[in-house]
């Protein structure tokens, strides 16, 4: 449903969030390693979500990734929109250009449905509740 970088960046930042509860910042190494993720990619991910303030980095001996208070209520909807954009909330099922309300495509009135509830679902969803569930350990970032 997501692109490979929205996992990535979706992992991550509960990751971080897990870091950040124990008031410790973390590093690329340490996140691509308990992701299961490429370094140079989780590198850029983590940038472009800084860069919109999802989550924030200092550098230095002590610095890396961490999540202030603000950062750690960021939805699923927040970054989903930041990595993937928004085409999954408006895009026709079947990928046609021209699927609306006068003209659907045959998946185009159950689709509808679907995303509304997966837009629900995202907007809902917390990356410092999802780290509690880690936390409980009622789910897990890696196999």
């Amino acid at each position: 449903m997501f692109s490979k970088t929205c996992e990535y960046a979706i992992r991550a930042m509960i990751f971080i969030a897990q870091k950040s509860k124990q008031q410790c910042k973390t590093g690329i190494k340490e996140i691509a390693k308990e992701i299961s993720a490429p370094e140079h990619f989780i590198a850029k991910i983590l940038q472009d979500l800084c860069r919109n303030g999802l989550l924030q980095s200092s550098k230095g001996p002590t610095g890396g990734f961490y999540l202030d208070a603000n950062s750690q209520k960021c939805t699923l909807l927040e970054i989903v929109k930041v990595i993937d954009g928004d085409k999954l909330f408006y895009g026709c099922a079947l990928g046609l250009d021209s699927c609306s309300e006068n003209k659907p495509c045959p998946l185009h009135h159950q689709f509808k449905i679907v995303r509304q509830d997966i837009y629900d679902m995202l907007k809902n969803a917390k990356v410092d509740e999802l780290q509690e569930q880690l936390e409980s350990r009622l789910a897990f970032l890696k196999q």
